[in-house]
């Protein structure tokens, strides 16, 4: 798991969840800590919005350079042209 995706040193807040009672005591029963096993699947699923966010916004932006492009033309080339291969 990324270490800077947040702040693992920030203090623990105490929330209300709606857990499936026999699931619940389940893991309970088995040793498993119900509060890391949260704390990990929402730094998942964190994660992989902010990943959907990411591409989104490349997304955007390579669109907005194919309509610079089509409008302006390629600056790359025109620096090529200029200076040689780069």
């Amino acid at each position: 798991m990324n270490e800077t995706l947040f702040d693992r040193s920030a203090r623990k807040l105490s929330v209300s969840l709606s857990i499936n009672s026999d699931l619940y005591a389940r893991a309970q029963a088995s040793g498993i800590d119900a509060s890391q096993v949260a704390e990990e699947a929402l730094a998942r699923a964190v994660q992989a919005a902010d990943r959907e966010q990411l591409l989104a916004d490349i997304k955007k932006d390579r669109e907005a350079l194919a309509r610079y492009v089509a409008e302006h033309g390629d600056p790359v080339a025109e620096l090529r042209e200029m200076f040689g291969t780069l």
